[in-house]
């Protein structure tokens, strides 16, 4: 048996936590902030992070927080259909539904699933030390922590990546990103039903459904640079003028949102890595393959890891070559998402109008085998 240091309680440190135990071994997680708060907005877990979950024995304790999405429909600004795919032919053959649910939720089904003492709040990692035979946390409060191997889960500004590899800081992806999640269920929207609309002067919007008649929606704009001043100051009368020649439901959407519902990001990713195991450290979820959001599986591939950690974990007592195999198996999946969804985000986000149509045209007459072909590698592989 041994010992694991987690740094992250976000989605990935606690699911890798999951499977730490899953294979009979000790874990503690450490995790910056002082509280678990109700942050975040809405992600879809794909068919493959639901099976993910069943096999962490954690998919039960998730399902009935979130609400299964069928249908995956991209829509030009004026509401015309570009595509529309129906994802259940895929999610029956892998057994599991995809499924729309807020972060939070999320986030506290998986804590509250833990041995009471898991999780430690209010631990600034700083720097951890390698030995021969495992390894040391240094937290901002003075506290140390040693382990027989540290997880590095610490999202997207990873503390342990900086450490390993100073170079790897986050790729601004050149727009910028409003989210919410709203009551909509006046709205009466289709039940599963998913939608992205790709507009025109570098504008997206999309949505879908996370349970209980909420949806959660976001809206997309062009920045040259990051971090732009005069997006700081957007509150929701700016997006609604922005985004007022969208079509149905998105200007009903905007008009249920509050200014205290919006949370503002650049879309942000990280240049995939040459590696994600160091002797006793590994990298997972976003602090080693954090992708942009065009794909919907951020989350997803957090899952995934947990799930194929638990899995070399049961081969092998040997950490760093348990390590070794994790790497090879997730490298080339995480790649390929990492690179696919910020050229899918590069295309969404055109604004030359006479491009944009020639794109729309395109993806009107895109031979669904393409998609289905797309749709089988994501759910039916790992």
């Amino acid at each position: 048996m041994a010992h694991f240091v987690i740094i992250g309680a976000g989605i990935g440190g606690l699911t890798a936590a999951h499977a730490v135990l899953q294979q009979g071994h000790t874990v503690q997680v450490y995790e910056a902030a002082p509280e678990l708060r109700e942050v975040g907005a809405g992600i879809v877990l794909g068919a493959n992070a639901m099976r993910a979950l069943h096999q962490l024995s954690l998919h039960d304790a998730v399902r009935p927080h979130g609400t299964p999405v069928t249908h995956l429909d991209l829509r030009d600004q004026a509401g015309q259909l570009l595509q529309a795919a129906d994802t259940s032919v895929f999610t029956r053959k892998v057994g599991f539904d995809n499924l729309g649910i807020h972060r939070a939720a999320l986030q506290q089904v998986l804590f509250r699933a833990l041995p009471a003492g898991t999780v430690h709040l209010g631990y600034p990692f700083e720097q951890f030390e390698a030995t021969s035979t495992g390894v040391m946390a240094h937290f901002a409060n003075g506290r140390m922590a040693t382990a027989d191997a540290l997880l590095g889960v610490d999202g997207l500004r990873s503390r342990v990546r900086q450490q390993l590899l100073p170079r790897a800081t986050p790729r601004y992806a050149g727009y910028t990103c409003w989210r919410a999640v709203v009551d909509a269920t006046r709205l009466a929207l289709p039940a599963g039903e998913s939608c992205e609309t790709w507009g025109e002067r570098g504008r997206r919007f999309g949505y879908v459904p996370v349970g209980g008649g909420r949806v959660y929606w976001f809206a997309c704009i062009n920045s040259p640079q990051p971090q732009d001043a005069r997006f700081r100051g957007f509150r929701t009368a700016d997006l609604q003028r922005e985004f007022a020649a969208f079509h149905a439901p998105v200007p009903a959407l905007l008009a249920l949102t509050r200014d205290d519902q919006l949370l503002w990001n650049d879309i942000l990713d990280l240049k995939p890595l040459a590696h994600l195991a160091y002797g006793r450290t590994l990298l997972l979820g976003d602090a080693g393959h954090a992708t942009t959001p065009n794909m919907g599986q951020g989350a997803g591939m957090a899952v995934e890891d947990a799930a194929v950690l638990a899995q070399c974990l049961a081969e092998t007592t040997d950490l760093p070559a348990a390590f070794r195999r994790f790497e090879q198996r997730r490298l080339p999946r995480t790649t390929r998402i990492v690179r696919t969804s910020w050229q899918l985000g590069r295309v969404g986000q055109l604004e030359n109008p006479l491009v944009v149509m020639l794109r729309n045209t395109v993806m009107r007459y895109l031979p669904a085998a393409v998609s289905r072909s797309q749709m089988a590698w994501l759910y039916e592989t790992v």
